[in-house]
């Protein structure tokens, strides 16, 4: 079935262009600070901690795999950490707004 025939079965057929109107015209507040928050800064911060641990464990461990395990734990680790301290301060700014 394709689109055309869908349309012309649907019972809402004269109401669906107005409604995607409508929704087209809501105004809402950005959601541009949430998607940096999930989704670039976990990336910016695991890549960035990766190369510290890297650069930190590359004197104490030897051996390339076990140096390689050793860091992208501990870097995972810090994007974890990273990631509550991000939701704990968005859920903050959010308590604010509302109770203004």
């Amino acid at each position: 079935m394709n689109q055309q025939e869908f349309c012309q079965n649907c019972t809402q057929k004269q109401n669906c262009g107005e409604v995607y109107r409508q929704l087209g015209s809501v105004k809402g507040p950005s959601v541009l600070f949430n998607v940096i928050i999930a989704f670039l800064l976990p990336l910016v911060a695991f890549i960035g901690s990766l190369a510290v641990f890297e650069a930190i464990l590359a004197k104490t461990i030897e051996t390339k795999p076990a140096l390689t395990v050793v860091s992208v734990v501990s870097a995972l680790l810090a994007v974890s950490v990273c990631v509550v301290i991000a939701k704990v301060i968005n859920r903050q700014l959010r308590q604010q707004k509302h109770s203004e």
